[in-house]
């Protein structure tokens, strides 16, 4: 439903008062989220799946989204808060006919596109309190997805709790790092404007969940928060659909990674030169990338450079059962980031019981394992040390399955949704008990 088709004020039958949340009383949740897509970025992975479990738990979710809007499983309802839709495909970047201007918040968005900045976090952010002050009474708690944007900030009519997947600071230091001119460095700055606001807006925030004890250390180095403010919630893979399945035969030399081509944090330039190395020793070793390919650029370059075109495919917009069967007939997964927040792609891969190199960029070791337990490890950045651990994998059939075995034990015993969810509804309690205590102005 559209946010015009929402009634204002509470549903029928609501106990309204929030303060009556008790220890095992189902919760109402608001759970913001200002890009959803479920097949790109980690921000619609843990929208869809959060949402799931906590209504399995029988709590009562509702997800405010913007394009490009989550994917909902289990009957979880989607109240649309419609962007201008800046940055779809196929016409990114686009001029919106005058009829589309509503108000005042799409034309800071329009502005803000223009000279050069992304302006969805503010203006979602905005809506969203807009929409939030309509319905005042209507939920017990409201759960932001890293928007971080000014208009969260106040009365909400309910506690505000806040997930940091982690800094985006981090990706926009990586990004300046590899923008090789000075006007590069400059449109860099530009389009990360709004860290600015995230991080004053952090700083005031009550309740801050994380994914990692990674991310946490950085939120309060990056974010200037304090440390008693930000609790980690372990994230993790629906353990139902990543699993194995021993019916899917597997490709020999077959190696699987989700990434990015041109996101330098995603460290995808460093496997495809890994790929090089190992194809002189394992001619039949090939890369499938489950992500967009990119026409220019380093990745592209170096595809190009090495010959690779018919050993690298890219592979995006298939379904999810597609994929896991992608993953399944692997005889490697790769994680070969420069930094995770967490690295749902490491424990999907782990889920299914393929056997994982991953680099120990942030919090990815977190989530990995051990090197030589349940996963083999690699410092980022390095293609050397990827192209050897890759091919021990892929000529070791005992060691493939040993890690592979080790590595779905690890995730069915510590990164589930259910778990998250257990965990999340926790911190809800939490912040519902802290505003109770709190003087009133």
């Amino acid at each position: 439903m559209t946010a015009e088709a929402v009634t204002a004020g509470p549903r029928a039958g609501v106990d309204t008062d929030a303060g009556s949340a008790g220890s095992d009383r189902p919760l109402r949740v608001a759970l913001l989220s200002y890009k959803g897509n479920p097949f790109c970025g980690g921000q619609g992975v843990y929208v869809r799946h959060l949402s799931r479990e906590l209504a399995r738990l029988g709590h009562s979710v509702e997800v405010l989204g913007a394009q490009p809007y989550p994917v909902l499983d289990g009957g979880v309802p989607l109240t649309e808060l419609p962007s201008l839709d800046l940055y779809r495909s196929p016409d990114p970047f686009r001029t919106p006919g005058r009829g589309e201007f509503r108000d005042w918040v799409d034309a800071v968005e329009f502005a803000t596109m223009r000279t050069g900045g992304f302006p969805e976090p503010l203006t979602f952010s905005l809506r969203a309190k807009r929409h939030l002050a309509a319905r005042k009474g209507e939920f017990d708690v409201v759960h932001d997805n890293q928007t971080l944007g000014y208009g969260l900030l106040g009365d909400l009519g309910a506690p505000l709790v806040t997930t940091i997947h982690h800094p985006i600071t981090v990706d926009r230091q990586l990004d300046l790092d590899a923008a090789g001119t000075w006007l590069k460095r400059a449109s860099v700055r530009r389009w990360y404007g709004f860290t600015r606001m995230q991080k004053r807006v952090a700083r005031r925030l009550p309740s801050v969940l994380t994914v990692s004890g990674s991310s946490q250390a950085e939120i309060v180095e990056h974010l200037g928060v304090r440390p008693e403010r930000v609790h980690v919630v372990h994230i993790g893979a629906d353990t139902e659909l990543w699993s194995p399945d021993p019916a899917v035969p597997q490709v020999p030399g077959r190696i699987v990674t989700t990434s990015s081509a041109d996101v330098p944090l995603k460290g995808l330039v460093h496997l495809v030169e890994a790929l090089a190395k190992l194809r002189s020793e394992r001619p039949d070793a090939h890369l499938v990338v489950v992500g967009r390919r990119a026409e220019d650029g380093p990745v592209a370059q170096a595809i190009e450079r090495h010959g690779l075109g018919r050993a690298v495919e890219f592979v995006k917009g298939i379904s999810d059962a597609e994929l896991v069967d992608l993953v399944r007939g692997a005889q490697v997964a790769c994680v070969p980031s420069l930094y995770e927040g967490f690295s749902l792609p490491a424990a999907e891969a782990m889920a299914t019981g393929t056997p994982l190199v991953a680099t120990t960029g942030g919090a990815i070791p977190e989530v990995a394992g051990p090197d030589g337990a349940t996963c083999l490890a690699v410092p980022p950045g390095d293609p050397d040390a990827l192209a050897g651990q890759l091919s021990r994998l892929l000529g070791d059939d005992g060691l493939r399955a040993r890690i592979g075995a080790a590595g779905r034990a690890r995730v069915l015993e510590k990164f589930t949704w259910r778990r998250a969810a257990i965990g999340t509804a926790e911190r809800y309690r939490a912040a519902i008990a802290a505003q109770a205590r709190a003087p009133r102005p």
